[in-house]
């Protein structure tokens, strides 16, 4: 009988600690599942309110607009939509005046 009661705990001890495992990672996975879109937009928010972010966004935005300049009326259409694309999700706020200028000035070509 003592043999029988042995057997039996030790049954129920694998059982406990696979169901314990189970809960464990079942947990761990909703965890992750609820929590990492939100850790990842966190870290989306504070890369676009940085420094680096925002002078290479100008910077790379005052480039094409030199590109534009310098381009035949042909590339225009093409290099427009481009710089449009680009800055559709960047805060124009963030922007000089005069790059600001020529995005809307783009903007309403387009309406045009």
């Amino acid at each position: 009988m003592k043999k029988l009661k042995i057997v039996g705990l030790s049954f129920g001890t694998i059982i406990l600690l696979l169901a314990l495992t189970w809960g464990i990672q079942g947990n761990d996975f909703f965890m992750h599942k609820v929590f990492s879109p939100k850790y990842e937009q966190v870290r989306r928010e504070t890369f676009e309110q940085s420094k680096a972010y925002n002078q290479g966004m100008v910077q790379e935005l005052e480039n094409m607009q030199f590109e534009y300049i310098k381009a035949g009326k042909e590339h225009r259409a093409a290099l427009a939509s481009v710089i449009l694309h680009r800055a559709a999700d960047y805060d124009e706020n963030k922007m000089p005046a005069d790059l600001r200028n020529f995005i809307v000035n783009l903007k309403n070509e387009r309406r045009n």
